[in-house]
């Protein structure tokens, strides 16, 4: 494949002829989805571009593990809305990459793959799937009820807490025993899906994902053949740590941990924000006030996931596997590898595309400033995606 011709969304982008013997140069901080994509946009529109990362490896939060002999992804697994409205799914396309539908439109966000399952007490013994439908639904309607404490209130407020408002509102809906051992197994994996503890998760915000239509799909080779077909022919540096970001007259001056300097005409920032929230990189000068702020005022969760193989098989042949319990800590759940395929084919927060597009969208940023600072409009052709009708395969999804 021609990293040249690769574009961003997947489709492919004619060669553009230079028109300018010294393009504009752009340092891309950060190897994960967001900088490889603008890294790419950039490129693909005749910009010198360098990624610098400060891992040993590409991807960020997208990193896929062959430890176990076939791909397991350590971060990213779902692409969130299989259809062409999301950025990345014509790109998955073109690549010909295989997904497995864990849901359909319908949905939401804390049971996005909850089609099969099997939920197990602490002694072993499997819950009755009514009493696992009953309670969700009354979880269902818990959640519809902190809308209306939410609609009452000024300010914000953990979720945590608009659960224990609608508790003393309508005690009938407070459960007890085995049923309510389910219902903090739901409050697990709404916690799940934001990273955070339920006291911890805005109530004014936490329901404003807009979810794209085409359900959600697990990548069954793995999310890392999308980010190293991004990458494909891009200068990037590995092992290379920013500690200092320096605003010139004429550029930036991005400096490493080993002391080694890049010069360049612009800067594109994709580093988590947790690195930001950590100040471990230095900005001269300071950054205005108001993004300070920011970076301080948002929250950021962490997620960890383990995976686990065995010799055989020993489990109900369902898509997650899930233990209750008294608090939602001492809850957890599995999603089965070898249901979805990926044990045993031959060849799972968070999101990205979100990232992908911001990535693109900083790279189009950065390319209209620099063609306005330098006055050669027609040097570069826009890399936005646009759809070609008709032109992009079918996604592949299967159901074994």
């Amino acid at each position: 494949m021609d990293p040249n011709g690769l574009k961003t969304g997947g489709l492919l982008l004619p060669t553009i002829e230079r028109r300018c013997t010294s393009p504009p140069s752009v340092i891309v901080i950060g190897g994960g989805i967001s900088g490889v994509a603008a890294a790419r946009a950039l490129s693909n529109s005749s910009f010198k571009v360098t990624v610098l990362e400060s891992r040993d490896r590409i991807g960020g939060r997208i990193h896929t593990d062959n430890s176990f002999g076939c791909p397991i992804d350590m971060g990213a697994s779902w692409l969130h809305g299989v259809c062409n409205e999301n950025p990345l799914a014509p790109l998955i396309s073109y690549l010909g990459l295989r997904l497995y539908r864990t849901s359909d439109d319908n949905s939401v966000l804390y049971d996005h793959d909850l089609e099969s399952y099997a939920l197990f007490d602490k002694d072993g013994n499997q819950v009755p799937k009514e009493t696992v439908d009953k309670v969700g639904e009354t979880f269902e309607r818990i959640l519809e009820e902190t809308v209306k404490v939410r609609d009452e209130q000024e300010h914000d407020m953990p979720l945590l807490q608009a659960i224990s408002i609608v508790f003393e509102r309508h005690p009938h809906l407070k459960l007890e025993g085995l049923d309510d051992q389910v219902l903090q197994w739901c409050v697990c994996r709404l916690e799940a899906w934001f990273a955070a503890d339920a006291d911890e998760i805005s109530l004014k915000n936490w329901d404003q994902e807009r979810v794209l239509t085409g359900g959600h799909g697990l990548m069954v080779n793995g999310y890392y053949p999308v980010i190293e077909a991004l990458a494909q022919g891009l200068d990037i540096r590995l092992n290379q740590r920013v500690t200092e970001i320096t605003r010139q007259h004429n550029g930036v001056k991005v400096t490493t941990e080993d002391g080694t300097s890049y010069l360049a005409d612009a800067c594109i920032i994709s580093v988590p924000l947790g690195v930001l929230k950590a100040n471990v990189i230095k900005f001269e000068p300071e950054l205005p006030q108001w993004k300070s702020s920011a970076i301080a005022d948002l929250g950021v969760g962490t997620e960890n996931k383990i995976a686990m193989h065995f010799d055989r098989v020993f489990w109900p042949n369902v898509e997650v596997l899930g233990m209750v319990g008294p608090t939602p800590k001492a809850c957890g759940y599995f999603l089965n590898l070898h249901f979805a395929g990926e044990a045993a084919s031959a060849e799972h927060s968070g999101s990205v595309h979100g990232a992908y597009s911001s990535g693109i969208a900083a790279a189009e940023e950065c390319r209209k400033r620099l063609l306005a600072l330098k006055g050669i409009p027609d040097l570069v052709q826009v890399a936005a995606w646009e759809e070609m009708a008709g032109a992009v395969a079918p996604l592949q999804i299967c159901r074994t």
